[in-house]
């Protein structure tokens, strides 16, 4: 991959028990949390049902528009696991037994003493040309095809895939970013945001209400660049701004 100022990342969240709600989905913020980090943009979170098609068509559109794609989800040992499935259509290659996958998995059913049944032997099937990411928790890999990663639904497990897999990403600059509390209203501040917005494309600007009590409320600024002279430049007209119409702010 070509080095590149910044990189976009998207996530995929895959799972019916996401969408129903009996699971709460805590995977996407790590990952993008962890991506801010290295300089990667996460320019969208989508989360979908365990359908083949969908995720098929999910993949292939995510992956093209950008530098990486996350999956989390569905490469457990049971039915509704057709993630991996799904990858080797989206890629049109074999879903074949991974030869080193299932000596791994073998090796770790013996450890613990259970049976390294059929159902577990699922968990050894890898999209044909994909490398290996490991799993330091619970043997059962994760894998990864070109531009995307695909991960564990178990948030532990995932974090462990996400650290073993920081290698095969390219850095970006390093995204810099300031936060200003003002006791305000958005719509007291919308125009000046808005101006700020589009006085320079190098920045983003993101505005977050807080209402904690009738005397506690106001609006968090986020104000995010790679160049860290557009981010200060920004970040004193927006307080000379709020200073010249006499809002408190820190």
């Amino acid at each position: 991959m070509i080095k590149k100022e910044k990189y976009s990342a998207a996530i995929l969240v895959i799972g019916d028990e996401i969408l129903s709600g009996r699971t709460q989905d805590t995977n996407s913020n790590f990952i993008a949390k962890e991506m801010e980090i290295i300089g990667i943009d996460t320019s969208q979170i989508r989360v979908i049902p365990d359908e083949k098609n969908t995720i098929i068509e999910s993949v292939n559109e995510l992956r093209v528009k950008n530098d990486y794609l996350f999956t989390t989800g569905g490469i457990g040992p049971t039915h509704d696991d057709i993630t991996a499935d799904s990858i080797a259509e989206a890629f049109r290659v074999d879903l074949e037994i991974n030869l080193e996958a299932y000596d791994t998995l073998k090796k770790y059913y013996e450890k613990i003493g259970s049976e390294f049944n059929d159902i577990r032997q699922r968990m050894a099937r890898i999209p044909k040309g994909a490398t290996l990411i490991e799993n330091s928790i619970s043997a059962a890999p994760g894998f990864k095809i070109e531009n995307v990663f695909v991960f564990a639904g178990i948030p532990k497990i995932m974090k462990a895939m996400l650290i073993n897999s920081l290698k095969h990403l390219s850095k970006g600059k390093l995204i810099h970013s300031i936060s200003v509390k003002i006791d305000a209203v958005e719509g007291d501040i919308a125009k000046v945001l808005e101006s700020l917005n589009d006085e320079n494309e190098n920045i983003k600007i993101g505005s977050y209400p807080f209402f904690n009590s009738k005397n506690d409320f106001g609006v968090n600024v986020v104000i995010k660049s790679i160049d860290k002279e557009c981010l200060i430049l920004a970040e004193e007209k927006l307080k000379n701004y709020l200073s010249k119409n006499s809002f408190n702010y820190k």
